[in-house]
């Protein structure tokens, strides 16, 4: 069951008392704070055990309030604003002061965005204020995209959790530095580079790595318990088989053009062919093979174009440094 009015109502009032909500958005579930209250986004912080200098995405109801939690918006900023917003789109701008520090990790830059979801936009409503929410989920883990992931992984840590069925996009926001008139995409995610692109036109770069700061770019992230190894599509099949044979709990993401290939293996997806129910289903997909005991998950990269950059990125920050059996 979804969240009626009277959950938001009294999610808004656990906000208010410094509480800690987790709320259903359209890419993944977030752990809210009162983005203007230093105690309680501190213990965001405690409960996913996620390091202090990792900056914060600050929710907002609307892109008409971007004026009172940042500073200098370049046009650039409003435009993306103007087309993306309510939507899986983050924008790094130049903090003002409603912002702690303790949300920015320190940093003069903040991240912000309106998310797409009617709970999470009536939350906003309710609550009337700026709700800081990184994944509800330990740092570095499997971002979750149900409620009951959510009170699986962090239990009571948490003092509310707002159920808002599953989340449409199933990967995190598009992160893009704005603060200049050039914008770069810091973490590629539910807006598309190529949409981003039509609107500006111009051609946008993503960088391996970045002196900004933002969420998701650990070395490790988005891990399942398993190690996940990437190999090229077309040796799937043969290094899960080598793998299996060497002693290890294999699973599978086995690409779409495989589907009904044979595979020696202790349990196997089959991904789909469409990216964006790849990327829907993607953590749950890493949640699954882990709850079936794997301890190793052989899988390939998708095409990075449209949401397959994104899923590509989210691979790879799994995989870790380590990307070979």
């Amino acid at each position: 069951m979804t969240a009626g009015t009277s959950d938001i109502e009294k999610a808004a009032e656990v906000l208010r008392a410094g509480g800690l909500v987790a709320l259903p958005t359209e890419t993944v579930y977030g752990l809210g704070a009162d983005a203007e209250n230093p105690a309680a986004v501190s213990r965001i912080f405690h409960t996913k055990g996620r390091p202090p200098s990792h900056p914060l995405i600050v929710h907002l109801g609307g892109a008409e309030q971007l004026d009172d939690w940042v500073e200098d918006v370049p046009e650039t900023a409003r435009l993306l604003a103007e087309h993306f917003w309510p939507g899986p789109l983050t924008l790094v701008l130049r903090r003002g002061p409603r912002v702690p520090l303790e949300a920015t990790g320190g940093l003069e830059t903040v991240a912000v965005r309106v998310p797409d979801h009617p709970v999470a936009l009536a939350l906003l409503s309710a609550f009337g204020g700026g709700v800081t929410a990184p994944s509800a989920n330990r740092f570095g883990s499997v971002s979750p995209t149900t409620a009951q992931h959510v009170r699986a992984e962090l239990g009571d840590a948490v003092d509310f959790v707002l159920d808002g069925g599953s989340c449409e996009v199933g990967v995190e926001s598009t992160i893009v530095d704005a603060t200049g008139e050039t914008p770069t995409i810091l973490r590629p995610g539910g807006v598309t580079r190529e949409d981003l692109e039509a609107v500006l036109g111009r051609t946008l770069a993503v960088p391996s790595t970045s002196h900004v700061r933002v969420p998701g770019q650990h070395p490790s992230h988005y891990a399942p318990r398993a190690r996940v190894v990437l190999v090229e599509p077309g040796k799937v099949v043969t290094e899960a088989r080598l793998a299996q044979e060497r002693g290890h709990r294999v699973g599978v993401f086995l690409p779409a053009p495989l589907a009904g290939t044979p595979v020696k293996a202790h349990a196997v997806v089959t991904v789909p062919d469409s990216t964006a129910a790849y990327a829907r289903g993607l953590y749950g997909y890493l949640r699954e093979l882990d709850h079936a005991g794997c301890d190793l998950i052989i899988a390939s990269l998708p095409a990075e174009e449209g949401l397959g950059l994104a899923i590509a990125n989210r691979l790879r920050r799994a995989a870790g440094p380590r990307t070979t059996v």
